[in-house]
């Protein structure tokens, strides 16, 4: 079937119109002159903290702008190949064409769905943390599945990430794991994931081939910044130290230089083994126990707006994803109904599909 172009290509103008519109350029740009501004005054490494801040916000900002600009580009470029084409009747310019428009469309789709992250937080980067669940040495290995897929969603993108901690299981995969990444929008993007996830398979760890069901549950929390206000007095936490340890419990340091943060109001405990000194490992695991209890508290008032508002909505969390290796394959949004037959493909860190329908649908929920 002929591939309409001329809709096509009036869709993705639309498209990129409410985009320019969210986006507001103008006040980009403004916001870029006045940083370039900032970023030229002869003093600005005195505070090294301030001018990190400066130059890292400058780069967001241009980044922003060409994100939207190179892509009215693509689809000017994109008119003059099928405009060239059409004339020439050539069958090979035309097919080139087709590859470049679902390229265009899947990129604008994406830039549209960024639009879509406009909550609090939404900008930050993430703190992912996943644990087994029920199934044991399944449940495990299924978590280490995860943590995988997620570091490889973050590769394909070119995302910075950072493994801060890692309890390995005795047989098999992880008990829980922690890492971050560093990009800003992760946690806008990653926010979608948290929740339970279940996989059905055939269990490689049971001698009779059964299949096996087990879980394991993803926490997404924004990484906090300096400039956020959440202070914890000292005789809040509790602090233990211990050996950091590898897979199978041998020793990879000689030294107690792993830190368990326990937050005794809450009961809220962080560890973080994977920095080189105790110093180091205790200023991670205070930014990640800071962000958790600031989303804590944030959850804690939404929560009774939601209870004086009347609003009995449950909530979306609970086995929100099925994984299914056996006896057929497909991977399953059970909130978005976004399926797909190929889970190699997802465990290899293809999940923007279920990122973006779960971010369309996250939002649908709160307009409504």
């Amino acid at each position: 079937m002929a591939v309409d172009f001329p809709a096509e290509l009036k869709d993705l103008r639309t498209t990129m119109e409410s985009v320019r519109e969210v986006t507001d350029l103008e006040s980009l740009k403004k916001q870029i002159a006045d940083l370039e501004e900032q970023s030229a005054a002869p003093d600005l490494w005195d505070d090294q903290e301030k001018a990190q801040q400066v130059t890292s916000a400058l780069s967001r900002a241009n980044a922003e702008v060409d994100r939207v600009e190179s892509m009215d580009s693509r689809i000017d470029d994109l008119e003059v190949l099928v405009e060239m084409a059409t004339e020439e009747h050539d069958a090979d310019t035309m097919a080139e064409a087709e590859r470049e428009l679902e390229s265009v469309k899947k990129a604008v789709g994406e830039l549209e769905v960024r639009t879509l992250l406009n909550g609090e937080w939404d900008q930050r980067e993430a703190v992912v943390t996943i644990r087994a669940g029920a199934g044991g040495v399944d449940a495990a290995d299924f978590a280490e599945m995860l943590m995988r897929m997620y570091l490889r969603w973050a590769e394909r993108h070119g995302y910075s990430t950072k493994v801060m901690d890692t309890s390995y299981a005795e047989e098999a995969g992880l008990k829980s794991a922690t890492f971050e990444v560093n990009e800003p929008y992760a946690y806008g993007h990653m926010a979608v994931e948290a929740g339970t996830h279940r996989l059905v398979r055939i269990s490689p760890f049971d001698n009779q081939g059964r299949r096996q069901t087990s879980f394991a549950a993803v926490e997404v929390i924004p990484l906090i910044e300096q400039t956020d206000s959440i202070e914890i007095p000292e005789n809040e936490l509790k602090i233990d130290v211990f050996r950091s340890s590898g897979p199978g419990g041998q020793s990879v340091n000689t030294t107690d230089s792993a830190v368990r943060m326990t937050h005794i109001p809450t009961g809220t405990v962080v560890s973080m083994q994977n920095e080189k000194s105790q110093i180091q490992n205790r200023a991670a695991a205070l930014r990640v126990m800071q962000s958790r209890l600031l989303l804590l508290k944030r959850e804690e008032e939404a929560k009774q707006r939601k209870e004086l508002a009347g609003d009995s909505t449950a909530s979306w969390g609970d086995q929100m994803r099925s994984y299914v290796l056996n006896p057929y394959q497909m991977v399953k949004d059970l909130r978005t109904e976004y399926e797909t037959g190929n889970p190699s493909a997802v465990f290899d860190g293809d999940i923007d599909g279920f990122m973006e329908a779960g971010i369309r649908w996250k939002r649908t929920g709160e307009k409504e």
